[in-house]
């Protein structure tokens, strides 16, 4: 069992036996929690967010773990393809098809690919799809990973937008969707209530719209 917390955009915290949170950028406001890891997508600041000050041991792909080790941070370097554990977290480095700059402080960086995670921790699989468009080999993360969440971009513009989010929910195979990524700004306003009929209509998907700061408790599916 863990319970999963939007923090809002693509910021989510796992509490299970350990903390994670991916992504720290939290609209408007601060994470104000002090997780035991931090798993970092890409290096676009509404995603980096607070990653340098939270200071704690983070997993990133190996241009921007370079980076945050130059800067003083305990950071874990990997690759798409790759997995590693920390602290008993098992994390799974996944594709995304979007862009990656490292942007601090009006200084820019190359940060390697943008990527996804899989993140397994108390028999539990959830699949952080990152900034991404829709691509077909969503379906081998369903088949080599399993995951029991699925946390998908519907935003459009900057990644897939609903109809696409609907195409990879289907190919990944979760048995619960949460929507991420939408309504921060004006330019990537979406309708999640659309999103979820259009998906609990056609599928045995359950899509559950968090408020950001609420969360929800998911235990481990045992698939046929």
């Amino acid at each position: 069992m863990m319970k999963i917390t939007w923090l809002g955009h693509a910021c989510f915290l796992f509490e299970g036996t350990k903390t994670v949170i991916i992504d720290p950028f939290v609209p408007e406001g601060k994470v104000g929690i002090k997780p035991d890891i931090v798993a970092l997508t890409h290096g676009h600041a509404d995603h980096f967010g607070e990653t340098l000050s939270l200071n704690v041991k983070t997993v990133a792909i190996n241009e921007i773990a370079k980076y945050l080790t130059a800067k003083g941070l305990n950071a874990e370097g990997m690759n798409i393809g790759g997995t590693i554990e920390v602290d008993g977290v098992s994390f799974t480095m996944t594709p995304a098809l979007h862009s990656n700059w490292l942007e601090i402080g009006g200084e820019g960086y190359c940060g390697g690919c943008a990527a996804g995670f899989v993140i397994r921790m108390d028999g539990i699989s959830i699949y952080h799809a990152g900034d991404t468009a829709l691509f077909s080999d969503m379906k081998l993360i369903r088949d080599l990973y399993r995951p029991d969440v699925a946390l998908l971009p519907i935003g459009g513009r900057f990644t897939m937008g609903p109809e696409e989010a609907m195409m990879a929910a289907n190919f990944i195979g979760a048995k619960v969707v949460i929507p991420m990524h939408y309504n921060t700004w004006p330019i990537i306003e979406q309708d999640a209530g659309m999103f979820k009929s259009s998906i609990e209509r056609t599928t045995d998907i359950e899509v559950r719209i968090l408020k950001p700061g609420e969360g929800t408790v998911v235990e481990s599916v045992t698939y046929d």
